[in-house]
This record gives structure tokens, sequence and C-alpha cells, in this order.
């Protein structure tokens, strides 16, 4: 393996997938959309093979990055430069996770441009690899903006009665705030004179000129992840969206702000870090109860659980600049977790959809007497989504709370709130939905669920357990990368009073 571009297959596989399904004739239409599906799921089967074979090989001990491959392209100016540590590692394979089980999701749902449909997910899987690979700056700001491309296209395409205004909300929120990074990205390379992301976190940034640096890559991040007040773009874009949609942006996209604090702001700017935290912790602690406030008001399914993304977000983002390894490792797992159990509410919510064509509270109950699996796989979902022990919810809560209260105890105490908001929404929808009279004729035959559907849920409900009763397995390889961060962040402040 030492000598394989593994990182490399797992980009080019999505693209040349994509290639095929759209270059490859297949006869009729139907031909077609049966070609391009399983095309679509062979490949992303073989890109998640790919994946666990580069966690099989990955050295847990080892804080610095690993499976580094570089070409350089143009001087010092951009190269082809690949490498992963224990985060990225993590990412990567919760995207190749995810992806399979979004084809088989849009199998029977999605039958119209089925071709285009199956490449843009292809597509778009290698551009979310790429972000988490890249070791390259302006490489990774190309994979970073690329991702925009075929998700606009799906939620403008195969989305629903408001596509091009969400699409287009989408895009231009998150490509605005980018601009900004893109111009802090060219100073920092015309300073230090290397695009490396390596030698970029050993280079020291003048530290005036940090806050300003901050602020530029923050404006990118905080959009992406998303941080209130800029997290207007997301109910809308989750809404209109079709289900796999949904899935890979709640289960992947919303992670590249997420990572991009933990590559970039966080290292390459510790001392802007420290300063600037109280407004992280100000916007992480507003974001937690508002949006659990507006959830709880909320009549339609996917807009409550794109509320409760933005909430459960806010904890990634509190223990991030929490600056210890309990809050830092806690916000990481947050973000798999979230990636797992998000996804897989919404997929909850579009198996009723496909069968009801509505997503409104008020026309589901009593589903418990015709859908009794869909119903336990539900509850299931919803209480990791609250942080039941046992589930990888509670775990990762757990740890951003320890590590927030290290930092701040008011912190603390108001996200902490958001659990319990958080088990209202939450309870409240299922009790609706599931729970109560079947009065309704429409719902009278409604179908439990299919083997399909059965397929798609089985490997989430194992890593739901599995992360909650074993964490262990998702947390050490990021021990080692989280300790250097930390240690990064705990000498700034040293050295910015030695320099006083």
């Amino acid at each position: 393996m030492d000598n394989f571009p593994i990182l490399t297959a797992l980009i080019l596989l999505p693209l040349v997938g994509a290639a095929w399904i759209l270059l490859v004739p297949g006869g009729t239409e139907v031909a077609r959309a049966h070609n391009a599906r399983m095309t679509a799921l062979l490949t992303s089967l073989l890109v998640f093979a790919l994946a666990v074979v580069l966690w099989l090989n990955f050295d847990n001990g080892n804080g610095g990055f690993q499976s580094i491959e570089k070409h350089d392209l143009f001087g010092p100016y951009f190269s082809y430069h690949l490498g992963i540590d224990g985060i990225a590692l993590v990412l990567i394979a919760l995207t190749a996770f995810l992806m399979p089980l979004c084809v088989i999701a849009s199998w029977d749902s999605i039958q119209t441009r089925v071709c285009e449909y199956m490449a843009a997910f292809l597509f778009m899987e290698a551009l979310m690899i790429g972000v988490f690979a890249s070791l390259d700056m302006m490489l990774f700001y190309i994979f970073f903006e690329g991702g925009l491309i075929p998700m606009y296209l799906i939620i403008g395409i195969w989305g629903g009665k408001r596509r091009i205004y969400a699409s287009f909300k989408f895009f231009l929120y998150t490509l605005l705030g980018s601009v900004l990074m893109l111009l802090a990205m060219l100073y920092m390379i015309n300073t230090a004179g290397t695009t490396s992301i390596p030698e970029l976190l050993a280079y020291d940034f003048d530290k005036d000129v940090q806050t300003w640096l901050w602020l530029a890559f923050f404006a990118s991040f905080a959009v992406k992840v998303p941080m209130w007040p800029v997290h207007t773009w997301l109910p809308d874009a989750h809404v209109e969206a079709p289900t796999a949609g949904s899935v890979v942006l709640a289960g992947v996209m919303l992670k590249m702000g997420g990572y991009g604090f933990l590559r970039f702001s966080l290292p390459m700017f510790p001392d802007a870090s420290h300063e600037l935290a109280g407004l992280v912790f100000a916007l992480s602690m507003i974001a937690v109860v508002y949006t659990s406030l507006v959830a709880l008001v909320q009549e339609d399914m996917k807009k409550l659980i794109a509320y409760s993304s933005v909430a459960h977000m806010a904890f990634v983002t509190a223990g991030l600049f929490a600056f210890n390894s309990q809050g830092i490792e806690g916000a990481i797992f947050v973000m798999l977790s979230h990636g797992v159990v998000s996804a897989a509410l919404f997929l909850c919510v579009g198996v009723v959809y496909d069968r009801m064509h509505t997503r409104e509270i008020a026309k589901y109950g009593g589903l418990v007497n015709r859908m009794p699996a869909y119903s336990l796989v539900f509850m299931v979902f919803t209480m990791a989504s609250i942080g039941l022990p046992g589930t990888s919810g509670f775990v990762g809560e757990f740890l951003v709370m320890v590590g927030a209260y290290k930092a701040s105890t008011w912190l603390v105490f108001v996200i902490a709130t958001g659990v319990i908001l958080g088990a209202a929404y939450m309870l409240w929808l299922y009790r609706k939905v599931v729970f109560g009279e079947l009065t309704r004729h429409d719902l009278q035959s409604i179908l439990d669920l299919t083997w399909k559907e059965k397929v798609v849920f089985a490997p989430m409900l194992l890593l739901v357990f599995w992360m909650g009763i074993y964490p262990n397995s998702f947390l050490d390889p990021l021990r080692a990368p989280v300790a250097k961060l930390v240690s990064q962040l705990e000498r700034a402040p040293q050295q910015t009073a030695d320099a006083r």
C-alpha cells in the first residue's frame, strides 16, 4: 500500500464513474437510467472499500500527515499535494459511507434525468473527498468551491417548488464568504512564498495581520457550518433539495466549515483565535438557543431538522474554540455523529414524503399502527439526535460540554439548554408523526419500510450504536492530531506574553 496513490484513487474513481454514466450510450432511456444507477452504486461501494483500506492502514500514533502524494505543477503557487491526518481520515470515511446510501435512497424516487442526477452525486463525492485530502491551499480552494456546482444543480433541477430560489440563495451565500477567503489566501501565499499547508502551518504570521486573515476565513467557514446569523440559506436549501441532496448537505457539506476551522483558523492564526474566541462563543450560544426555539414552532419536518442542524453545529464551534482536547475531539465526534444521525432523519422524512407527498407535520399521526418498523427506526435516530447515552449523539455532546466547562462556565450553561430544547422539539415531532389515533383516511393504506429502505437504514443504525458504545474506535485516529493542535494553541498566548 505504501506506493499506491490511494487518495488519488478515491478522487478519480467517482469522476470516472460520472464520466462513464454521461458518455457511454446505453440504449433506451430506461436502460440508461438503470445503468446509471448500477454504475453509481458500484462506484460508490468501491470508493467506500478504498476508504476502509485507508483507515485500516492508518497509523493512529502519528500526529502528522500520511499517505502523502505530491507533484509540483506551477512552482510555489500550485501543486498537486494530497495527504491526511486523523481528522481528514474520519471525514473521508463519513463521505464514502453516506454516498452508496444516497444512491440506494434515490433508486425509485428519482425518475427524471437519472443519468445526470447520479453523475452529479459522484462528481460531488470526488470534490468532497478532495477537500479533506488537499495539502495545497489553492487545491483545497478549488475543491471547496467546486462542491457548490453539483449541489446547486441537484437543488435547482430535482428540488421542490421553490428550488430556483433555494439554489441561488445557497450558491450566493457560500460564494460570497469564500471570495474573502481567497483574498486572504493570496496574501498568505505572497507572504510565505508557498501554497503548501504543512509549510503554512509552521509559518508564523504577524500577530496584527492574523486577525484580518482569521476574519476572512471566518466569513467563509461560518456560512458553511452554518453559524447564526448566516444560517438562513440552510432551511431553504434542505426543504427544496431532494432527500439524498439533504443527506449530503447535512452529512458532509456542513462539516467542511468545521474542517476549515481545524485546518486553517486554529493552527495558522492561533493568536487571533484566542482573541476572537469570545465572538465564536457568543454566536454559538445564540445559535443553540435561538434555532432550537425556532425549531419548536416549525410545521415542516425538513425545516425542523434543518434548524436542529444549526443548533448541533453550534456545539461544534463551541467545542473547537474551547482550545482543549476534550472540546476539539468532542466537536469532531459531534460532526461525525450529526453526519450520520441528521442524514438518517432526512431519510426518515423522505420515506413518508415518497408515500404521501407532503412534509407537513399536521398531515401525519398514528403511523405506528401501520408502520411499526419505520417507527422503531425513526425512534432510534430521534434518541440519537437528543443525545441518549448509548448512541453516538451522547459521546460528542458530553465531550464538548466537558471542554466548554474548562473554557467558560457560562458557555456550558447556555449550550446545555440546547440539549433540553433539542429533546423538546424532537420528541414533539416524533409524538405528532408516530403516536396518536390513525384518523386520516389517506394514511390507512400507507406501507411500511421496503427492503431497499431497510438496506439503507441498517448500516446507519449499526454505526449509531457502535459510535455510542465503543467511541474509541473513532476517537483513536483523532488523538494525535488534536494533541498537536492543542499544543500549538497553548504556545500562542505564551509567546504573545513573552513578546510583551
